[in-house]
This record gives structure tokens, C-alpha cells and sequence, in this order.
């Protein structure tokens, strides 16, 4: 664990990533601790520098000197932000530390970037069912005395709280496991924290953000189990009627813990929003720097298959690609040879040779078929369907510089990411259409021969142009 000062406030904090990294702020709930979110890190810390805290008052961290309020808690947080790094960072927030990260938004924006919201409390009005069950126990454990009280008797009637707590945390067939169902309820019995819980409680209430959602600039990505019974999900029709753009994921089998109840689909979701490696993928790893997989992202957005992508998918494809770089005249792939991959030109040109008619056993010359610019798109066919390479690619007198999806990883974007993996076959078909018609068009003309000379305005306004002559 890591300890924080700030302003005179110590904070303890789980990190995990590497340093220099932008940073995501993992900001959990009501009588709870970094361990809240703890499924999601080590997803995260492969693009991010992971802080999951302790807020003031829970875990490992010292209660904050006055009255808990979602102001002070917004506030100490933020001048945390400003002392770890010097750009905006990510929050991730699970129950009141959704309305927490909220409220950062709310009151220092620059200082945020985008947020993951898992079962937020908007209103601050819990479920009927923990006001009725719970609260009183809260209520009383403001008190010194009582709370006391009530630690001491807790150990002997742990089986009954359990069973008073359990249908307002989880759904009926949640599949949390064990170990963490444990853990989870060792941070809700923590011994001294009955004061901080009973703040809270009442704090959440006060700190209510109906009507402000729409004030809120930095987008954000809302998870929601299905079954929750702790918030219930009346606040999530508050933020699909007052956010600009609502994107709200209701998980089923879920409750108020559906990092810890379907861990899958939630990492998957997280994965997608934030632009994060595959998850449900079982092939190797990559390690491309974060820097050549940002640039990269930067560059789809003008090609062939990133059209109609998000910031976060562009990433999230550059981050499967593998980027090489040719020397001029350099062959790239083999006509005949066995393709599964998908060429993208970044940088420089690449031509395309056509070999001697095999099938007709004409002993010709190789011909130039084409020259690809950047941003255009070659090897469809032998990545959709594993076939052989009707084709030859070979590096222009530039040099080339290729960033490659290989048809597995392309699988993999589809299994994890769905509407990226949609999009981006779209992208590849219309690429593919297009070259077609114009190779049907070239064939008519040389039919009546004629000089075939083609020039398109493609996205972004780059011309490119194909000239062949041909004979009758």
C-alpha cells in the first residue's frame, strides 16, 4: 500500500502500472475499500497507473477530521489528482463513489477525462429495502456507545447479518465467489468505521445530483446489475433522462457488485470503453509502447478501417496490430503464400504485383497492379477466409511502414468488443466493394480499349489515383 498526504489528510492507496502512465482513480463505496474494485485492476494497469484508495474513514485510511460530505470527498480527491500527475485522469467509481466521482466532475472538470460509473447512487436515496433493514443500524452506530455495542455483539450473530445483507448486495444466482463474498463483508464489519458509515449515509442523501447531470462535460460509461437491490435502478432512468449521452450496460446475474458477480462481461465493457487490450482473447499478449499504439490510433482515424471509430476503438484496434517497417523495393508477402492477415499502410507506399498466369501457364512479366497510399487497406480476402494470397506486396521507393491484424485478433475484437467488431468488418467490406467496382469498371474499359484512368476522393479529402494502360 501506498500512502498519501494531502492536505494534511493521509490516504492510503493499492497502485498498480507503470509510472508516467495516465492515471485511473478507483474511488469504491459505502462501508467498503480498495479491494471494491480490485477485479478491475489488473485489467487496467496494463494501459493506466492504477490508485485505488481508501477513502478518509475506511480501510487503512484515518477518518477526515470533520463531517463526511460528497463536496469534501470530491475536493480531497482532486487536489490528490493534481499531486500524482499533471494531466486529467479516468475515474472509476463503484456505488457512492460513482456520485463521488460525479461530483469531481462537477466541481473540477479539467481535472477529468472520462469516467466508468459502477452502480452509481445519483439520488443519494438508497433502496427501500437497505433504508428499512439497514439504516437503523447505521443510525445507531453514530453513537460511541451503541456502535461499540454493536461490534462487540457482531461476531455472534454474523450468520444473521449475513443473511439480512445478502439480497440487497447480490442477485440470487450471483456467482461471486467465496473468498471475495468474505472479504467483502470483512470491510463492512470493520470495527471503529460505524461513525464514517453513518456520516456517509446521510451525506449521500444531501449530496443528491438530480438536475446536474446535464452540467457534466466529461462523458462517462454507466454499469448497472440488473438486480441491484442496494441502488436501486430508478437513478439509472435519472441519467438516461438528463445526460446528453447516455450509455448505460445493465449486466444480468448482477446485483450491486457485478465486478465481482459476472467479472467477465464487466471487464469486457470497461475493456471497450476505455479502449483496453482484449479480454475474452486467448492469443499472445502484445507489447507495443503505449506511445506507438496511441500514434497509431491517431492514424487510423484517417484509413480505410477506421471509419466511423471512437477515440477508445481506434486505440483498442492500433493496440492489436503489429506495426513493421519495410526498406524500399523490400518484399512484405507472397502471392501463393497462405494469408491471415490484414495489411493497413501507415506510412510511405506499397505496391502490388500480380506473378506470371500460372493458370494458363503464360510466361509474362510480374505486372504493377496497384500502389497503395496511407490509410488504405490490402489482404481482406486472405484474412476473412485463410486463403492464399492472389498477390504479391512489395515495399514503394519510400519505404513502407505496415500495421498488420491477424485473423485471430480480428476474432478476438469481435468475441470481446461486438459493436467495434461490427464496425470494423463493415469498414473492411466497403473497402473491399469499392475496389471491386472499380476493377469491374477497369475490365469494361479494357474490353473497348481503352486507357483506364481512375481518380476517387476518399475520407479526409486524399485523392488517389490509378493509371493503367491497356491494349484491345
Amino acid at each position: 500500500m501506498t500512502t498519501y498526504t494531502v492536505n494534511g489528510q493521509r490516504i492510503y492507496a493499492r497502485e498498480e502500472g507503470q509510472e508516467g502512465r495516465q492515471v485511473a482513480l478507483l474511488i469504491h463505496g459505502w462501508s467498503s475499500s480498495w479491494y471494491a474494485l480490485s477485479p478491475l485492476i489488473p485489467l487496467l494497469s496494463k494501459r493506466f497507473r492504477v490508485v485505488a484508495v481508501d477513502l478518509p474513514g475506511y480501510g487503512n485510511s484515518p477518518a477526515l477530521p470533520r463531517r463526511v460530505t460528497m463536496d469534501a470527498y470530491a475536493d480531497l480527491l482532486a487536489d490528490m489528482a493534481q499531486q500524482i500527475t499533471d494531466g486529467p485522469v479516468v475515474l472509476i467509481g463503484h456505488s457512492m463513489g460513482g456520485m463521488i466521482s460525479l461530483t469531481i466532475a462537477l466541481r473540477h472538470p479539467v481535472l477529468v477525462e472520462r469516467m466508468v460509473l459502477v452502480c452509481p447512487t445519483i439520488s443519494g436515496h438508497l433502496s427501500t429495502y437497505i433504508n428499512w433493514m439497514v439504516s437503523p443500524v447505521t443510525v445507531l452506530e453514530n453513537f460511541s456507545p451503541v456502535g461499540q455495542l454493536l461490534g462487540m455483539v457482531e461476531p455472534y450473530i454474523v450468520g444473521v447479518t449475513d443473511r439480512i445483507m445478502r439480497p440487497a448486495s447480490f442477485a440470487e444466482r450471483t456467482s461471486i465467489t467465496e473468498e471475495d463474498y468474505r472479504r467483502l463483508r470483512a470491510d463492512a464489519r470493520r470495527v471503529g468505521q460505524g461513525r464514517v458509515r453513518a456520516q456517509c449515509y446521510w451525506a449521500m442523501r444531501k449530496g443528491d445530483l438530480r438536475g446536474k447531470l446535464k452540467d457534466i462535460e466529461a462523458p462517462f460509461m454507466t454499469i448497472w446489475g440488473a438486480e441491484d437491490s442496494t441502488v436501486p435502478l430508478r437513478d439509472a432512468g435519472v441519467l438516461v433522462d438528463e445526460s446528453s449521452n447516455p450509455d448505460l450496460r445493465i449486466i444480468p446475474k448482477a446485483g450491486h457488485w457485478p465486478q465481482f458477480e459476472m467479472p467477465q462481461i464487466t471487464r469486457r465493457y470497461v475493456a471497450s470503453y476505455l479502449g483496453l487490450p482484449l479480454v475474452t482473447t486467448r492469443v499472445d499478449d502484445l507489447t507495443t509502447s503505449e506511445v506507438i499504439v496511441n500514434q497509431a490510433a491517431q492514424f487510423l482515424a484517417h484509413s480505410d478501417v477506421g471509419n466511423g471509430l471512437n477515440l477508445s476503438q481506434r486505440t483498442r484496434l492500433a493496440s492489436q496490430c503489429t506495426i513493421r517497417t519495410y526498406h524500399a523495393d523490400e518484399m512484405i508477402a507472397h502471392s501463393q503464400d497462405q494469408g491471415n492477415d490484414l495489411y493497413i499502410v501507415q506510412e510511405g507506399n506499397v505496391e502490388v504485383w500480380s506473378d506470371p498466369d500460372i493458370m494458363t501457364q503464360k510466361m509474362r512479366e510480374p505486372r504493377l497492379l496497384a500502389t497503395l497510399l496511407p490509410g488504405q487497406i490490402t489482404g481482406e480476402l486472405s484474412l476473412l477466409d485463410g486463403g492464399r494470397r492472389s498477390a504479391s506486396l512489395k515495399a514503394g521507393s519510400e519505404g513502407a511502414t505496415m500495421m498488420s491484424l491477424r485473423r485471430d485478433r480480428l476474432l478476438g475484437l469481435i468475441d470481446d468488443d461486438p459493436i467495434l467488431g461490427n464496425r470494423l468488418i463493415w469498414n473492411i467490406a466497403t473497402a473491399l466493394a469499392l475496389r471491386l467496382r472499380i476493377t469491374n469498371w477497369q475490365m469494361h474499359q479494357v474490353t473497348e480499349g481503352k486507357t483506364v484512368a481512375d481518380e476517387r476522393r476518399i475520407d479526409g479529402g486524399r485523392v488517389e489515383r490509378s493509371v493503367e494502360m491497356v491494349q484491345s
